[in-house]
């Protein structure tokens, strides 16, 4: 192997240095349950404060509106069964996208069975939604929207602040997985007019298992969890104190660093981009070309097979992924690129890529030199791509 590169940090990322530092105490020193009464433990009633305040200034919120949970898929099933539940009496109907992380679109069709109504609106080739079709999807019934902030494979981002005023105006709840754009890019609960926010921990530096869902102040939403007081006894469960900890180290240093990272992921991104859709034909890029997360890179390869692609990259030391790493057992193309308009067969020969901001030019290089003799090699390999260049020659 020449060399290393970690090119999928939608899927996971490296927990930083200083977020292991700062959780390594409350594993044995400070180990209180924070739910006792005596002064050991705390300290870490206090650190589990001291990131959820971390967190609400972050989203421009109370700390009393921050509950931690284990991660951001279970933020989407909480923020979508039991508000649905909580608000039945009101209406049955919600709305959400036909390219949501399966957290949610699971979650739709667990929902469905309970007699909800939902519907998955579309959205453009560049995985957009039309205002006017969420506009025109909203009945009476309707208590819910919830639409992704970024999508974790394309990158595209929605018109979150225009959703939000969509939703108020109309009483309707909004709520945002956020998963893959909490730290990368700034939200403002606030200003977004957003009432439910889902994020995890491991996409921004900290650890796995760990997540939040922001829930604004006035909102019912029934507890996904029965047993202690823990979380202002809508959460029950004795708290992930290094998790919580990590987590909220993680939030600081991914605020502080924020602008300076989008400004360079943006440029070695762009960078990658121009260089493929120049160098390699039959080629296209997955997408909204600029209104994109700073580090996410999605490629459809017309001709050839991704998974074959992923092995071959593999063995020449970049690890990348075709999708979402949540369904990357799963023969099917993306639903995200079929949402597009991609057809099956250019749908399975796509490529994500997802960058950070160690990441270099130089890196690019070595990804576009090896990316271009792997597909000119499985292109060769490939009756199809043999048979539209004849016809074409």
């Amino acid at each position: 192997m020449e060399k290393f590169l970690y090119l999928d940090n939608a899927a996971t990322t490296a927990t930083k240095p200083e977020v292991v530092e700062a959780m390594l105490p409350y594993f044995t020193e400070k180990y209180g349950n924070p739910s006792s009464v005596y002064r050991f433990s705390s300290q870490s009633k206090e650190a589990i404060n001291n990131a959820r305040k971390i967190i609400a200034d972050s989203l421009n919120t109370e700390a009393a509106n921050i509950y931690f949970t284990a991660g951001g898929s279970e933020s989407d099933n909480w923020a979508l069964k039991e508000t649905a539940r909580a608000y039945a009496n009101k209406g049955k109907h919600i709305i959400t996208t036909k390219i949501e992380h399966h957290a949610i679109l699971h979650t739709g069709e667990f929902l469905q069975k309970e007699g909800f109504d939902v519907t998955y609106i579309n959205v453009d080739e560049n995985g957009i939604i039309k205002l006017d079709d969420l506009r025109n999807a909203i009945r009476p019934d309707t208590i819910l929207i919830s639409v992704m902030f970024a999508n974790n494979e394309i990158g595209s981002i929605q018109p979150i602040k225009e959703i939000g005023e969509l939703a108020k105006q109309n009483g309707i709840l909004f709520h945002t997985d956020a998963v893959q754009a909490y730290g990368q890019l700034p939200i403002d609960v606030e200003e977004m007019n957003i009432d439910m926010l889902s994020a995890s921990g491991h996409k921004l530096g900290g650890p796995k298992g760990i997540g939040f869902l922001y829930i604004r102040k006035g909102i019912k939403i029934l507890n996904l969890i029965h047993g202690g007081g823990q979380e202002r006894s809508r959460r029950a469960g004795t708290e992930n104190v290094p998790g919580i900890v990590g987590f909220g180290k993680a939030v600081e240093i991914a605020i502080a660093t924020m602008n300076e990272r989008i400004e360079k992921e943006t440029k070695t991104r762009d960078y990658l981009i121009d260089k493929v859709l120049k160098e390699i034909p039959f080629t296209r890029l997955n997408g909204h070309r600029t209104n994109r997360l700073p580090n996410n890179i999605n490629f459809s390869f017309q001709f050839i097979e991704g998974e074959s692609m992923l092995i071959m990259l593999d063995m020449a030391g970049i690890c990348a992924s075709s999708g979402s790493a949540c369904t990357s057992g799963s023969l099917d193309p993306s639903h995200v690129l079929l949402a597009i308009g991609l057809p099956h067969e250019i749908a399975h020969g796509s490529l994500r890529i997802t960058i950070n901001e160690e990441h270099t030019i130089e890196d690019m290089d070595y990804v576009i030199e090896k990316l271009k003799s792997i597909v000119e090699r499985l292109r060769s390999m490939s009756p199809l791509y043999e048979d539209y260049m004849r016809k074409n020659s």
